[in-house]
């Protein structure tokens, strides 16, 4: 990687190397097990022109997305997120609710899953349309009643969408603007698909949260970068979008959503922006000084980690895993951790269920596996979910199992009986 994606700048400073790792979305089925499986550089590096963080895009979104694991509507927590946005976004964007002929509001979700998020927009019966290039996941959200058309967003997709269903009074993208190595014609796509006097809501990971509670899970080969708000007012720039707003959201440990406008309507930002921009200064992320110590706390995060497991399996004691998550896998890989200290995950999506983790090959089995197996510890891959989970595990009490969240330090939980 010689150059930034965003400003070409050659001045590319390493921030954390995570060796190689397989993509975190290829779950393997069990007659893939004897075949070759291919490995990338982890390797995050900083330009210290623009201040965005990226990855080298070994891997293309065609590869991913085509066929993918994840599927939104298995987090209960994520859906109701979804619904609470969506019911504040009609109150602030003032969006009418006329019925479904083409007279009311247009909404778009780009990467819209398996429909999670718009199908409370069309319960509220308001015209929508998600764009999503995975086949499997948006035959599912056709099957929920969600329109979804099966492509990546271009400034050409968007055009054409435009020019067929009229522009959209706002465009969502949430979970995405890490996902595509083109950041500059994935924002002119967005600027193609609003009206000149919408909105654009965007929600991506924090980098100051990311580097401040060694979040190093989420960097993985789907994510090509990592935003501060410093650096989003400087991609969104380049579309021709501006930013108004912000909001600081608890979302994948920590994440930002991004209020934006065509330039020309934007006006000035809000205090909230002014704000985190202070925050961020302040914590060095416009300087190396800011992530100088990153790769040292990562360190210990594996080191804590299998020292951990290393001793629980000489005790004699059981740990396995709970979801499948792709950050996950970067962990895994990252520690080395394979069947022999944790011999299974589960995982609430039944996609996973007999297929394998990237790299490390453990093994994904349902969720009533644990209740059948008594473990003393359960691992949650999926921290970020941290309240949620402690409760849907709260059973473990029963027979005195613990629960155990590596990030942003090994933390060892009792729970208590619902």
């Amino acid at each position: 990687m010689t150059r930034c994606r965003l400003c070409g700048s050659a001045a590319l400073a390493s921030v954390v190397d995570l060796g190689a790792t397989p993509p975190c979305e290829s779950f393997l089925a069990a007659d893939q097990l004897d075949r070759p499986e291919p490995a990338y550089p982890l390797h995050l590096r900083v330009c210290t022109d623009c201040w965005l963080a990226q990855i080298p895009p070994l891997i293309t979104p065609e590869e991913t997305f085509k066929e993918y694991a994840y599927f939104s509507s298995y987090s209960t927590s994520w859906v109701e997120h979804a619904r609470t946005f969506v019911a504040d976004a009609v109150q602030r964007v003032g969006i009418d609710t006329e019925g479904t002929d083409g007279s009311g509001a247009f909404v778009v979700e780009v990467a819209s899953n398996d429909g999670y998020l718009l199908k409370h927009v069309v319960d509220r019966g308001i015209r929508c349309l998600g764009i999503e290039p995975s086949v499997n996941v948006g035959a599912a959200a056709r099957e929920a009643g969600v329109p979804t058309l099966t492509e990546f967003l271009s400034p050409e997709t968007g055009a054409a969408v435009r020019a067929e269903h009229g522009p959209a009074d706002l465009v969502v993208a949430n979970n995405v603007y890490a996902h595509i190595p083109d950041v500059v014609g994935f924002t002119q796509g967005l600027r193609s698909l609003v009206a000149d006097d919408g909105w654009v809501s965007i929600e991506v990971q924090h980098l100051l949260t990311l580097i401040e509670e060694n979040q190093y899970d989420t960097i993985y080969h789907e994510h090509f970068q990592y935003y501060t708000v410093a650096s989003a007012i400087r991609a969104l720039a380049s579309g021709g979008l501006a930013l108004v707003d912000v909001e600081l959201l608890p979302t994948h440990g920590g994440s930002i959503r991004l209020w934006a406008r065509p330039a020309e309507v934007a006006g000035e930002p809000s205090q909230r922006v002014t704000d985190v921009l202070a925050r961020e200064k302040a914590a060095g992320l416009q300087e190396l000084s800011g992530y100088s110590e990153f790769a040292a706390r990562v360190a210990k995060v594996r080191r804590d980690l299998l020292t951990f497991l290393i001793e629980a399996a000489e005790r004699g004691e059981t740990v396995v895993g709970y979801g499948a998550p792709g950050k996950g896998n970067t962990l895994l890989n990252h520690c080395g951790i394979r069947p022999d200290l944790l011999p299974y995950t589960v995982d609430r999506n039944p996609y996973k269920h007999g297929r394998f983790t990237p790299g490390t090959r453990i093994p994904i089995l349902p969720p009533e596996r644990i209740a059948a197996d008594r473990p003393d510890y359960v691992l949650v891959l999926p921290w970020n979910l941290r309240a949620e989970l402690v409760e849907q595990l709260s059973f473990v009490h029963e027979w005195g199992g613990r629960l155990v969240f590596p990030i942003p330090e090994l933390s060892i939980v009792e729970v208590n009986k619902s």
